[in-house]
């Protein structure tokens, strides 16, 4: 891939921090040789870890700051405090036109606080939603809100179906991407009046997709849709859930390997098809949070994620950026908009009858 692009990096944020932000940059320069990083942190920190990749240290830059945002801050406290700090000099450097994106592994609340009052919304967009792509035994599926947002109205889901709709096709390559909303059964009359009338707005204007109606949540690995639209508080849930289950198949699989001899001997036997399933399962390359509806590109990688993780993070941004993921955005909105009177008023005769 070629993508001649500038990521700014929060190098002082999430668990590993340093040790996982300039491996990771270095990783992903492997597979995008034409990347630029200005890189935010403690330079007398950061330059002894960057002398190990000569191939990163010709192409990036390093801004100092041995100030950052910790995991405990709370996002007024980071807003009022962290003016100086690695995450806001990043997401500044996006604002100033300096980078195309920026990646952060830092606190969750923090950076979205930040980046929504630096960036702002896009134009139409009333609250950004936080996305990720989840691997399923059809084709992948982007899922939003997975946390920014823990009530939501119609419009906003409204707003989160064209999000997603568009990241699958301008990312995933998907034409006519499917898309569905996550309820509790697929029956119409399933669910809250906010969800029973978001499948009503869904199914009646033109979207950037199809909508296929409610889903339920083993939709979600079963691949039946491309784009699955939820409230920030179900979306979390359903993610760390994932997560979860991932990790507990693992070990059940592994202890399953380690309970007799013959089974050792099957496992070295499977050991590639072994190897290739955990790959595919693996968070670490669907890491990489999108926070959609900014008016500017921001990634946020799992805070414990290790260099592998953080490497995907920044493909995620640089996918983002490279394919103008927001002017399209920008687009389908004002589309979307243009219908808003048509829809409205339908609903209000609705609800009159």
């Amino acid at each position: 891939m070629s993508f001649n692009l500038t990521i700014a990096l929060d190098a002082m944020g999430g668990d590993h921090g340093i040790d996982a932000v300039i491996p990771g940059a270095d990783l992903a320069l492997k597979t995008m040789p034409d990347l630029r990083f200005l890189i935010f942190g403690d330079e007398g920190r950061i330059r002894p870890v960057l002398a190990r990749y000569p191939n990163l240290r010709a192409r990036a830059d390093v801004i100092h700051t041995d100030k950052a945002v910790s995991n405990e801050d709370k996002p007024a406290v980071a807003l009022r405090t962290g003016r100086q700090s690695s995450m806001r000099l990043a997401i500044d450097a996006v604002k100033q036109g300096r980078a195309d994106c920026v990646v952060s592994s830092g606190n969750t609340g923090a950076l979205m606080a930040m980046a929504k009052m630096v960036l702002k919304c896009l134009p139409g967009i009333h609250r950004p939603a936080i996305a990720s792509v989840l691997p399923t035994i059809a084709r992948d599926t982007v899922v939003l809100d997975l946390g920014a947002n823990l009530v939501c109205d119609t419009e906003m889901l409204t707003q989160f179906a064209v999000l997603g709709a568009v990241y699958a096709r301008v990312v995933e390559g998907i034409d006519a991407p499917r898309i569905g909303v996550l309820n509790i059964g697929t029956e119409d009359m399933k669910g809250g009046e906010v969800l029973r009338e978001t499948a009503s707005v869904l199914s009646k204007v033109k979207l950037p997709g199809k909508f296929i109606g409610f889903v339920e949540g083993d939709d979600i690995t079963k691949g039946t849709a491309d784009v699955i639209v939820t409230d920030g508080f179900t979306g979390n849930i359903a993610l760390k859930t994932a997560e979860g289950v991932a990790k507990m198949s693992e070990f059940y699989m592994r202890r399953a390997f380690k309970s007799s001899v013959f089974a050792m001997l099957g496992a070295m036997l499977a050991y590639r098809s072994f190897k290739k399933v955990k790959k595919e399962l693996d968070p670490r390359y669907y890491n990489g949070g999108m926070f959609l509806g900014l008016d500017g590109i921001c990634v946020k990688s799992h805070g414990g994620s290790d260099h592998i993780g953080f490497a995907n993070a920044i493909k995620v941004a640089a996918e983002l950026a490279h394919h103008g993921f927001n002017d399209r955005v920008a687009y389908e909105i004002e589309q979307l908009m243009s219908q808003e009177s048509f829809f409205i008023s339908d609903l209000a005769d609705e609800e009159s009858m």
